[in-house]
């Protein structure tokens, strides 16, 4: 159980963050406009993910899953940037 929880706090807060910020980013207009809104839409996402978390069968597999996630995220949102899609 506690490999779980740590997986919805620790790659969770990543993943959200990916989430949000893709989010942000691909709504129309500047990003800037939607900082507010995703600052507060954050933490409700992040407890989403964490709760989640708990619906794996083990705390490796939510481990595994979340920091992949999280990668890909993290990724798509760099990859954004590099093709200068966002500004």
């Amino acid at each position: 159980m506690w490999a779980r929880a740590t997986a919805g706090i620790v790659p969770g807060f990543f993943l959200s963050a990916a989430i949000v910020g893709l989010a942000s980013w691909l709504l129309p207009g500047p990003w800037q406009s939607t900082l507010v809104l995703g600052g507060l839409a954050f933490f409700p996402v992040w407890v989403g993910v964490f709760c989640l978390g708990f619906l794996f069968r083990s705390g490796a597999r939510a481990w595994l899953a979340y920091s992949l996630l999280a990668a890909a995220g993290l990724a798509g949102l760099a990859l954004l940037r590099h093709l200068q899609w966002v500004q």
